[in-house]
Order: structure tokens, then C-alpha cells, then sequence
């Protein structure tokens, strides 16, 4: 995909979206952003993975690389739909602090909320036409997800790496044994996935409507513990016991003396490659379902990837091995067609990597955040490209307002000089750096909602390397003003960032 003419979008999360229910939905509060994002000139909407979460909460360790979140089903349009009450929905629980997200409540209550809507839905005779075509058209990732999920309930959330040799191996008296049991559990993952997919769908179309595309984000890797290794273990490096042969990390260098040990599963990618690359065609198709354009995470790892032996307890044994580089994305091509994808190229920029970025014609990542803490590099505006993709910051980085506060110096004087600002306040500072990244020859530019509020630390979404207090932060109610949707607007009128005309989706 090469980018087509300039236009800009807002890095916002569905998660961070105001909501009364605890966390943010397809809500009405997600349809008034969308008009936020088209009264304000942007193109884009880019959110976080949408996929169910489990321990740690985070978007990037989902549990299916198909399924979506339950949390963001939207109670309200439940309501609408005759499948709750009002009275049901406020008596719920879902924490008490309107600025994070209490995923601990979210566990406890989200679904007792769904499944009274599940149960009027099987009473009132809802499976109409359109849910049973929902359930035949998934069924290649959703049988196995739901009965994955169902199973891993029943044992308490335990890992499928702990379950018994019968149900971990797939044995066909063991796996009907437990679809028989525990087919009321299985048939509320189908319905909780039906009104997923129906609610998202529609917010989709709102935003096309609208002429607002939408960036998705998809996992380079899946986690060790979810229904697709669980389901697909031939697609990983498994052993005949389906235990992990190697996992994923990061080699030591200067700021880990024993590297990162992440834990995920490694593709079997000779193994992928005889099926013509089958499941990352099925995975692509199905993102998007759901998104206009992809953004791929750790791009790097299909040019190479570092695998440690399962196990260790550091990641100072592992050795780094070639990826499948282009021929998995000439595979890709020429089973769905053309690849709207953004490459996450940040981090070490190898020739190899460069190469095949280049190969692929996608556009890679720009942040500012880390182009002004060095006089030469690579993410500074004289050299960006126009097919490429600028950011403030990502939801990796702490929001701006913090970053410019928290540099030293040097730095911060250095942007000054290079952005030419005047300002001595730190708020106008944010905005002369949002001003820079509107600037740039990139293509696209894409803003994370908390730099525009000139909102701190308090608004970060993810700090690497924590397990804590991260991808909880929301946007309190009725923050979104009018001067700043003009603001915004100004900026994308004056460096010619207004969007095009996007096509409507069935």
C-alpha cells in the first residue's frame, strides 16, 4: 500500500471512548467522536487491537486473533435491541473511577449483564436468519474459539497448556465430552461474538458514512495462551507434546544485559509456507472485516525474528532467525488482493529490514518523540518521506505534555530550535509539535487524542515493561469541546490534510 495524498486521523482507543458502563463501547459516545473526527477534517480513526483481553489486559496478548472483545459490546444498543433494561444496566457495577477502567469489575459483572441478554435472546426467539449465517460464515475460527473459551471458564481460567492430555491434544471423545457439557457456555461465546460483530459492523459503516476510514491494529505475534495455538498448533513450533519448542524475546544489548523474554509462541514459518500461508491469509481477511487499513505491530519480525528455548528464564540463549520476508505478503496479495497496511518499523532498523519495508511498498512510522532527543535521527521532519506515517507519539509513549516535561535540557531545546518555537509553556509547545507533525511531507499524520488535550502522564496508555496500570485510561464525558474540533480543522485545512471521499461498505 503507498499512501494516497495527505490526509490526518487520532489515535484514540475504543477502551478510552466516555462511557457510563465502565469502559467504552460501540456507544453512542463512539458515534458522537466519529462526528468529532468529520467536523474536525480528519480521515482517520486509528484504535488498539480489538481482541478479548485476559491477565494483564493487554490488547496485545489477546486470546484469539479472530474473535473481539466482549467488554466493548455497547449495553445501551443491548437496550434498544429489547435484550436489557435500563434498570438492569445502571444496577450493574463497573467501577467508580470515570477516568480508568477497572478491569477487575469488568470481569466480575460484564458478563452476568450479558447473559441476561443472551437468555431473552434464546427465549424471545432472536436467532433469526442473520445470526445463523454470522455462525456458519465464522465457523472457521469461532467453533473452536468458543469451545476454547468455554473450556478454559470451566477450569478457572487456566492455561490449555495445563489442561489434561484428552482436551490439550484435541481427542475426539474428549473434545464432544466437553462441547456436550458445556454447550450452554459455548452457545453465549456465539452470541457474545454475534453482538460484537453486528454493533462493530455498524460504527464501521457510521464512520465510512461519515468519510472517516479506520486503522486497526494486529499483533505480530498471538499469545502462548489462546485458542489459536490452542486450535492451531501446527501453524507454531510446537513439540509432540504441544509444548513450545522456543518462544519469543528480544537478544540482550545495552539496556537489557539478558534480554526480553515476551513468552509468545513462534511461527512455524516452512510449515506455513507448504500451506501457501493459509491461517495469516484467514487472519488478514477476517482484520479486514473490521478495518480499512491494518497496522501491523513488530513489522520487523517478518524480516527476523529472535526465538528463545522454552523454558529458560532469560532470553540469553536465544538465536535470531530469518522471517518469511516478501513471499508471505506476495501470498497474502495474491489471495485477498491489494494490502492497505501500516508498518511498526520503529525500533532497530536493520538494511534487512529497510529492504524489505521498501519490497513491500508500505509505509513505515514516524514519531516525533523520538526524532528530537537526537541531532541526527531518523524520525526528525527533514527526513521523513511521503510515504510514511508521522506521530506525536504512539500509544507506547507517554503523552507529549509529559514527554516535554520530562526531557532534559538539551532536548527540549533542541526541539524548540528545530520546530522554531517561541512558546515557554509547555501547552503551546505540545501544539507547535503537533503543528510540526501536520507539516511533514508523511502522507498521513496521525495524533493521539491526550497530545491535542495536552493531557500528562496520567493520561498513558501503555508503559513497556510494566504489568500494571496500563490500557486504562478514559476520556471523562463531555471533554471534546467545539474550539477544539475548530482547531484541529484548521490545521488540516491549512497543510492540505482535508479527507477524500471514502467508498461505502456493504
Amino acid at each position: 500500500m503507498a499512501l494516497q495524498g495527505r490526509e490526518s486521523g487520532i489515535l484514540f482507543p475504543i477502551f478510552s471512548v466516555p462511557s457510563r458502563f465502565g469502559i467504552g463501547s460501540f456507544s453512542r459516545e463512539a458515534y458522537e467522536f466519529v462526528d468529532f473526527l468529520n467536523g474536525a477534517g480528519q480521515g482517520y480513526w486509528q484504535i488498539l487491537p480489538l481482541g478479548p483481553t485476559g491477565y494483564g489486559n493487554s490488547p496485545y496478548q489477546p486470546y484469539s486473533a479472530f474473535a473481539g472483545n466482549p467488554y466493548f459490546i455497547s449495553p445501551e444498543k443491548l437496550i434498544e435491541d429489547g435484550l436489557l433494561t435500563w434498570d438492569e444496566c445502571n444496577g450493574a457495577f463497573f467501577g467508580s473511577d470515570e477516568t480508568k477502567v477497572d478491569y477487575g469489575a469488568m470481569y466480575e459483572n460484564r458478563d452476568n449483564l450479558l447473559k441476561l441478554a443472551h437468555h431473552r435472546f434464546i427465549t424471545d426467539g432472536r436467532e433469526s436468519k442473520e445470526y445463523t449465517a454470522f455462525l456458519k460464515k465464522e465457523a472457521y475460527w469461532l467453533t473452536d474459539y468458543a469451545l476454547f473459551t468455554a473450556i478454559k471458564r470451566s477450569k478457572g481460567g487456566a492455561s490449555w497448556l495445563t489442561w489434561e492430555a484428552g482436551l490439550k491434544k484435541h481427542d475426539i471423545k474428549a473434545i464432544d465430552k466437553a462441547r456436550a457439557e458445556l454447550a450452554d457456555d459455548i452457545d453465549f461465546v456465539y452470541f457474545k461474538q454475534y453482538e460484537f460483530d453486528k454493533q462493530w459492523r455498524a460504527l464501521r459503516n457510521y464512520a465510512n458514512e461519515k468519510n472517516v476510514k479506520i486503522i486497526g491494529d494486529l499483533p505480530f505475534y498471538v499469545s502462548l495462551d489462546s485458542a489459536d495455538c490452542w486450535a492451531h498448533p501446527e501453524v507454531f513450533l510446537m513439540d509432540k507434546e504441544l509444548n513450545p519448542k522456543v518462544v519469543a524475546g528480544c537478544a540482550p544489548d545495552a539496556f537489557s544485559r539478558t534480554g526480553q523474554l515476551w513468552g509468545n509462541p513462534i511461527y512455524d514459518w516452512k510449515a506455513l509456507e507448504k500451506d501457501d500461508y493459509s491461517w495469516w491469509a484467514d487472519r488478514i481477511r477476517r482484520n479486514y472485516e473490521f478495518f480499512d487499513v491494518i497496522r501491523i505491530d513488530h513489522f520487523h519480525g517478518f524480516c527476523e525474528y529472535y526465538a528463545v528455548p522454552y523454558g529458560d528464564e532469560t532470553a540469553e540463549n536465544g538465536k535470531l532467525h530469518k522471517g518469511p520476508g516478501i513471499k508471505l505478503f506476495k501470498a497474502l496479495e495474491a489471495k485477498i488482493g491489494k494490502l492497505n497496511i501500516i508498518a511498526e518499523d520503529l525500533g532497530n532498523n536493520t538494511p534487512e529490514n529497510q529492504a524489505l519495508l521498501e519490497e513491500s511498498g508500505f509505509p513505515g512510522m514516524k514519531v516525533l518523540q523520538y526524532g528530537f532527543t537526537s541531532w541526527d535521527s531518523c524520525y526528525v521532519n527533514h527526513r521523513h518521506v511521503n510515504n510514511c506515517v508521522v506521530y506525536t507519539g504512539t500509544h507506547d509513549n507517554t503523552p507529549t505534555m509529559a514527554w516535554v516535561q520530562e526531557i532534559n535540557d538539551g532536548e527540549r531545546d533542541f526541539c524548540r530550535r528545530y520546530i522554531n518555537s517561541m512558546n515557554t509553556d509547555y501547552g503551546g509547545l505540545v501544539w507547535d509539535i503537533i503543528r510540526e507533525a501536520y507539516r511533514s511531507v508523511a502522507d498521513l499524520c496521525i495524533i493521539p487524542l491526550q497530545d491535542y488535550l495536552c493531557m500528562g502522564k496520567e493520561a498513558r496508555l501503555n508503559t513497556p515493561g510494566t504489568s500494571e496500570g496500563n490500557w486504562e485510561w478514559r476520556l471523562r464525558p463531555n471533554y471534546l469541546s467545539e474550539d477544539l474540533k475548530r482547531s484541529i480543522r484548521g490545521l488540516a485545512e491549512v497543510y492540505s490534510r482535508i479527507p477524500k471521499t471514502v467508498e461505502k461498505k456493504n
